[in-house]
């Protein structure tokens, strides 16, 4: 029995490694999880491994799909503001995206926070909003690893991973195979860069001298920071109304490379996205990025979403029912384009470039 003994030699907390601490955090984590609880989950935090019962989840003949993501280093803007309370929003959206252009309907999520020093009311933060996302994408949370690791992470420095699966019925996978010329591109606004391009922003705002707690120049009441944090936006609820009332072909989450090098994975062959710019608003921040940044049109549309977090392409006689639908979800949503032959080798056209944004 160890528990009169008293330890004399090096300790792992004489390392750097609190695995108290780390017991502590999942207690504390564990009425978060809960509110994430979905049909299908099953046991609870803790075990080796989390559970998950399709069946219950109502499931004849499924296919899984999962995701795996980070946030890149839109960390580094988290972790100097000391802002952790939405990033993990984005950890789960940047997976469950993924998951709906199959189809698939998130089931559960899995995290992985590694530090330097393990803060438990840091990863607190980090997994209150990691358990927001999945209330908001209706996938459960259910499980997840916290590593200490001094040495790899400097100080309170943190690192995230997410891994989500989900689920379609065998028949129901997207893409479907009869998209075509004359079928309707219908785009949901972006609530910013969402995950992506944050290294070439962070370089620009750098380059310009400018800091994180400074204003914005486009709105006197947020801070470059706070705005760079603005969560990704979840379009779980808006795209599977769409996908289940029969009407999407394909979607498209537009992730790092853009418009215009994700659209082109969900077209046949022989086909093009036309889309227009002038059809939808896009954020000022990216006008922004042309303006003062110096990032050219070209780029634009290759790094970032241009206010376009998510593509739907549906056939012409359904364009406004599916709008209706993913309004109704409080998207915002514009039909910016359409699919056209081949022409040449641009799988992506965009008519007038960028023009109606000063460009």
């Amino acid at each position: 029995m160890l528990g009169n003994v008293v330890i004399t030699g090096p300790t792992y907390k004489d390392s750097g490694v609190d695995i108290d601490a780390a017991s502590e955090l999942v207690e504390y984590i564990k009425p978060m999880a809960r509110t994430t609880k979905t049909p299908g989950a099953i046991g609870s935090l803790g075990g080796f491994g989390g559970l998950f019962d399709l069946k219950a989840a109502g499931y004849m003949d499924p296919i899984l799909v999962a995701a795996t993501d980070g946030v890149g280093t839109k960390l580094n803007i988290a972790i100097e503001m000391g802002v952790h309370s939405t990033i993990g929003i984005d950890l789960v959206a940047m997976c469950v995206n993924d998951l709906i252009v199959q189809g698939a309907e998130p089931l559960f999520f899995l995290d992985y926070f590694a530090t330097g020093r393990l803060s438990n009311t840091v990863a607190s933060e980090v997994i209150s909003g990691i358990s927001a996302g999945c209330r908001q994408a209706r996938c459960a949370l259910i499980g997840g690893e916290t590593a200490e690791m001094p040495g790899m992470y400097r100080g309170g420095n943190y690192d995230l991973a997410g891994f989500a699966v989900g689920a379609v019925e065998r028949g129901n996978l997207l893409p479907h195979s009869n998209i075509r010329p004359g079928d309707v591109i219908l785009g949901l606004a972006s609530s910013g860069l969402h995950s992506n391009g944050f290294s070439l922003v962070r370089h620009i705002l750098a380059d310009k001298k400018i800091h994180y707690p400074d204003q914005v120049p486009f709105d006197e009441n947020i801070s470059w920071g706070q705005y760079l944090l603005t969560p990704t936006r979840i379009y779980v609820d808006a795209c599977m109304d769409v996908h289940r009332a029969g009407l999407a072909k394909a979607f498209a989450h537009i992730t790092g490379g853009g418009l215009s090098e994700n659209i082109p994975r969900i077209l046949p062959a022989k086909t093009t996205a036309a889309l227009e710019p002038s059809s939808w608003d896009t954020l000022p921040i990216f006008r922004w990025l042309i303006t003062e940044g110096g990032v050219s049109s070209e780029e634009i549309v290759k790094a970032f979403n241009c206010g376009i977090g998510m593509v739907a392409i549906v056939a012409p006689d359904d364009a406004i029912t599916a709008k209706k639908l993913m309004e109704k979800r409080g998207e915002k949503v514009w039909n910016i384009g359409q699919i056209i032959e081949l022409k040449g080798d641009k799988r992506v056209e965009f008519k007038g470039l960028l023009s109606s944004w000063g460009t």
